[in-house]
């Protein structure tokens, strides 16, 4: 009778340890692309400053497993160039965690809204294949208004008027495909009453205004990943 009480004692501890074990288990290293132009590559600040490593340093300190992390991004980049590079470099479709923020250089260079349109349709499609086909682990970043620097305040209004007419378009688009959209522009227009917020060339934003992105989109990656 005491080896049969012993038994089931013990085979209830096992059961009640179980479910801790698996959760542990099923945790999922954070495998992260992120897309982009010369706001994810981060110019004007070093490595540590840009906004994915921020975002890579911000998830480590809450909890969660960052397994490697990969940027397909470059200073002038259109829509277009993006494209080409992914076709190019091919990476792997098993990321977990992908973020795209594109188009302020297809607006620069008076590219039109049917065209950003029809390329950033395409990017988002890729960025959904290079999840996994997750839509739920995609975020997209509106994008920033340079005209908010001091070395780009000659046509504002201009400037941001056609800013506005992008983002409305790529989060549209975004919503429409069921994908988390991240408004950060009306962060980048503090650019000129945060003075620090603008790195040392007077036009891209500085460690400090990246940090206040990632502070932004937080909630909604940590919930991505499961944070």
């Amino acid at each position: 009778m005491m080896r049969y009480l012993f038994l089931g004692a013990l085979l209830g501890l096992t059961l009640a340890i179980w479910p801790a074990r698996g959760s542990e288990s099923a945790a999922e290293s954070v495998r992260y692309l992120a897309l982009g132009d010369s706001y994810t590559i981060g110019e004007g600040v070093d490595e540590p400053d840009r906004w994915p490593m921020q975002l890579r340093d911000s998830l480590l300190a809450h909890g969660a497993e960052v397994e490697w992390y990969k940027l397909i991004a470059q200073s002038g980049w259109r829509t277009r160039d993006l494209k080409e590079a992914i076709d190019q470099r091919r990476p792997d479709k098993n990321y977990n965690l992908v973020s795209l923020q594109i188009g302020v250089n297809d607006y620069f260079q008076g590219r039109g809204l049917d065209e950003y349109k029809q390329r950033f349709q395409q990017l988002l499609e890729l960025a959904i294949a290079h999840a996994g086909g997750h839509k739920e682990r995609v975020f997209v970043l509106s994008i920033p208004d340079y005209s908010y620097s001091p070395s780009q305040q000659g046509d504002q209004a201009t400037v941001s008027q056609g800013i506005d007419d992008f983002n409305s378009l790529n989060k549209k688009i975004t919503l429409a495909a069921g994908v988390s959209y991240i408004d950060i522009t009306a962060i980048s227009r503090r650019g000129l009453e945060q003075t620090a917020w603008i790195c040392d060339d007077g036009l891209h934003p500085s460690a400090l205004q990246y940090a206040a992105w990632v502070r932004a989109m937080l909630p909604t990656v940590l919930g991505m990943v499961g944070g």
